[in-house]
């Protein structure tokens, strides 16, 4: 019995679960020696080996974070923080190896106080605040742009999608084609008529009672009874009758002639027409009221008459305008006025009837500029046959000039600074170029650009503002830190 085989309850006991785990972690160690061993073995002898699962999974070394602010990335973190500048909270970007840029080094000229940007030091160092000199690159030392006052600005592209930036290319199309202005509908001074009286009298009749009644060229205005004319028309029938009886007396009409054709003449000055002269003559009978017919086919625009009225030598009791033609007044700019010519086409937009197109030319430009707006005064004609134009009715319109080919650009992508004209370039990378630019005529929403610009090129269009902010303060830190 001492010799033989143990029972099954004492084998149970021996490798119960402390046995177990014990020889677990046994070969546990002994398993990460031999690899250890391996591992070194293989690196003694300097042979490639190919890396287990655990090595195939590895992470490279660990990155650093990197914060930037928004508005000036030049302000740099490897922690939260604010921007000394501004003030605005740095956002974390893409993180770096290492702290290295993943697009290679770049040169440090020299390093500036954060909140003094004059106090440069070319070491790192920390301020009376213990805070960390910025670095600046030789890049954003020297500017990279050809702009006095401004610099190329480096903008990752969160950071670009952040501020929503967008670009526009530089394209080749037709320029100086149309432009627009504000026109007013005028009467054409050329086509009124004041009818005046070269004779005093008083009103009996009035026909074209109110303003604003169409008359046509030969319709009565009104009639006037006047002692002076009925005086005249006595004469003048005596004048024939002297010449008559002459004539019978055998002395011939030639003697009495003079007499008549004075008598007539001034019943003409007088503005009496001929049918009436000859009615006269006809009839021999003078008549009480002298009726004064309209001069010209028109409208009404004045009255300054009723019945009974007493009118004086020189009175104008009438105006009469004919608006089948009329003259729209339309202001030009300076920049505009090299495309002016006369006779150029012209279109009129209403709102009373948004769906036509009124057309016209152009008539007149005014020598003068105006002091106050600094525009010339432009005169349109344009057909008016229905009336519907009415005068002190405003429109646009458009003008329309020799259209011509030309690099444009979107008239949003123009910084105007009163002294020059600036556009930033996308040079690719996230950087953007200041870049000065000559602007030719303006046509809708594009300008057209003389020189400083390819075709093809980007120009920014959104945001613009807030680059060209940060290409100026870059600029002026560059000026007072130095090299």
């Amino acid at each position: 019995m001492e010799y033989g085989t143990p029972p099954a309850s004492t084998s149970k006991r021996r490798f119960g679960p402390g046995a177990l785990a014990l020889v677990l972690v046994l070969g546990l160690a002994a398993g990460g020696g031999a690899a250890v061993l391996a591992t070194r073995g293989h690196g003694d002898h300097g042979h490639a080996t190919s890396a287990g699962p655990a090595e195939q999974g590895a992470q490279p070394a660990e990155q650093k974070p990197l914060y930037v602010c928004p508005m000036h990335p030049t302000i740099t973190s490897d922690h939260p923080a604010d921007c000394p500048i501004c003030g605005m909270k740095l956002v974390k970007t893409a993180a770096q190896p290492g702290g290295v840029a993943a697009k290679g080094p770049r040169k440090v000229a020299f390093y500036r106080s954060p909140m003094d940007a004059r106090q440069t030091s070319p070491t790192p160092r920390k301020d009376e605040m213990g805070m960390d000199y910025l670095p600046v690159y030789e890049d954003e030392a020297k500017g990279g742009a050809p702009v006095e006052g401004l610099a190329t600005v480096d903008i990752d592209p969160q950071r670009q999608q952040l501020i929503g930036l967008r670009t526009a290319a530089v394209e080749r199309g037709t320029v100086g084609a149309t432009w627009r202005t504000v026109g007013k509908v005028a009467v054409d001074e050329t086509r009124v008529h004041h009818v005046n009286i070269k004779v005093s009298g008083f009103a009996e009749q009035v026909f074209a009672d109110y303003v604003g009644k169409p008359v046509r060229r030969g319709e009565p205005l009104f009639t006037i009874y006047s002692p002076d004319l009925l005086s005249v028309q006595q004469e003048y029938l005596l004048a024939l009758r002297t010449r008559k009886a002459l004539a019978g007396s055998g002395q011939g009409e030639a003697s009495g002639d003079e007499l008549v054709e004075a008598a007539r003449q001034r019943l003409r000055l007088w503005d009496i027409p001929e049918g009436e002269i000859a009615r006269l003559e006809r009839t021999g009978t003078p008549t009480k009221t002298l009726t004064i017919l309209s001069p010209m086919s028109g409208v009404v625009t004045k009255k300054d008459l009723v019945m009974g009225h007493r009118l004086n030598e020189g009175d104008m009791p009438y105006e009469i305008t004919d608006l089948s033609s009329v003259w729209v007044l339309a202001d030009a700019y300076e920049s505009d006025l090299s495309r002016l010519k006369l006779g150029m086409t012209a279109t009129l937009s209403l709102q009373a009837f948004p769906d036509r197109a009124f057309k016209g030319r152009v008539i007149f430009i005014d020598p003068v500029l105006d002091a106050k707006s600094r525009t010339a005064k432009v005169r349109l004609e344009f057909p008016n046959p229905t009336g519907e134009l009415r005068p002190e009715m405003f429109g646009e319109v458009t003008l329309q000039a020799a259209a011509r080919q030309g690099l444009r650009v979107p008239a949003d992508a123009v910084i105007d600074s009163g002294t020059s004209k600036v556009v930033f370039v996308a040079l690719g990378e996230g950087k953007f170029q200041p870049r000065e630019v000559k602007l030719g005529v303006v046509s809708g929403d594009a300008v057209e650009v003389l020189s400083g610009l390819k075709q093809g090129e980007q120009v920014v269009t959104r945001a613009n503002f807030l680059i060209d902010s940060e290409s100026r303060l870059r600029a002026s830190l560059s000026a007072m830190g130095g090299k």
